[in-house]
């Protein structure tokens, strides 16, 4: 039987695609560590310093490559280009907000909103796509809500900004599949759409007297600068990841990240965690634990279903996450991990 691009390849190969995954997600568990060091930047001058800068790395790994071809099949599709400018719109939403909570003390709630961004994510599928789910992924949902309502009287108020990272990031995802554009090509659209508003931000605070980079030393306006890498390299490792191993296996791993980001704002930072947040934290971790066993249980009868049969290209195509971006397999817990997704 011929077997799918992930499934054919070496121990090896599959190995260093673990190893890039660990490192992708572990990166973006950690870069809580990396936005107060760009104090006394706001958040917005950070996250304009990231846009500004990711376009530099990302078009340098491009011009490396030599992978442009996109570039002009994407200028002569209008609709598929609005797509990328809404995407732009909502991930600046979503990483203004991110870097604002880190940097004001709000790590553990940050960290919230990854967490439920699968439940978000088939929520979303059920009100806007249609989509059925199983009796075990309603239980998830109803127990995520059930969360979302205990960590509201923990914290005296809805725990907005896990709800607004989880909706902009799952309305991300949703927009990237409508784009249908690899990684490294989707955040090079995406971020030469935030440049120029970016780069006349920048202008316009240092013309000001206000901004940070060129002020505050040479370390400081290097960090800013590294911004860009930050957002890169991450992407980079989970490309050679995503090409290795299969997207179940990813799915899992992206769970990392949260946990990461909770561990830091717990330990690290000492955020405080009252009993009423810790049970709210349980039972999403409850939600998510529901999700991950009902893909990995529908994920084996798909195989021993599909035991035997030829492989056709169509069959073959969700093995391959070679196009798929971070965001596109953030849902894959939450979903048939063996089917085409929309």
């Amino acid at each position: 039987m011929k077997e799918g691009p992930v499934t054919g390849k070496s121990a090896a190969e599959r190995r260093t695609g673990l190893l890039n995954g660990f490192a992708a997600y572990g990166m973006w568990g950690l870069v809580p560590l990396f936005w107060p060091l760009l104090k006394p930047a706001g958040a917005v001058e950070i996250l304009a310093h990231r846009m500004v800068w990711s376009l530099v790395f990302v078009a340098a790994a491009l011009l490396v490559v030599r992978r442009w071809a996109w570039l002009g099949e994407l200028l002569r599709q209008p609709r598929r280009l609005a797509l990328v400018a809404v995407a732009a719109a909502v991930i600046t939403a979503n990483w203004g907000l991110y870097i604002w909570s880190v940097n004001s003390g709000h790590v553990v709630e940050a960290s919230l909103g990854y967490f439920i961004n699968p439940l978000v994510t088939i929520a979303m599928g059920v009100l806007l796509l249609k989509e059925r789910l199983r009796p075990v992924q309603w239980a998830a949902v109803a127990v995520g809500t059930s969360a979302v309502l205990v960590l509201t009287v923990g914290y005296g108020r809805p725990p907005w900004i896990s709800l607004c990272l989880a909706f902009s990031f799952a309305t991300y995802g949703l927009v990237k599949k409508k784009v249908d554009l690899g990684g490294v090509e989707s955040l090079a659209a995406e971020t030469a759409i935030q440049f120029l508003p970016a780069l006349a931000f920048l202008l316009w605070l240092g013309s000001r007297g206000e901004a940070t980079f060129g002020t505050e030393g040479t370390g400081h306006a290097l960090l800013l600068a590294a911004a860009g890498i930050v957002t890169a390299l991450p992407l980079a490792c989970f490309g050679a990841a995503a090409v290795r191993v299969p997207l179940s296996t990813l799915g899992l791993l992206q769970y990392m990240t949260p946990v990461f980001q909770f561990l830091l704002g717990v330990l690290y930072f000492k955020e405080a965690m009252p009993p009423e947040r810790w049970a709210g934290f349980a039972l999403v971790w409850l939600a998510l634990s529901l999700l991950t066993y009902d893909a990995l249980r529908t994920a084996r009868r798909t195989a021993r279903a599909t035991a035997g049969r030829p492989v056709t290209g169509r069959a073959a195509a969700p093995a391959d996450a070679g196009e798929r971006s971070p965001e596109e397999v953030a849902t894959v817990p939450a979903t048939d991990t063996a089917a085409t997704r929309p």
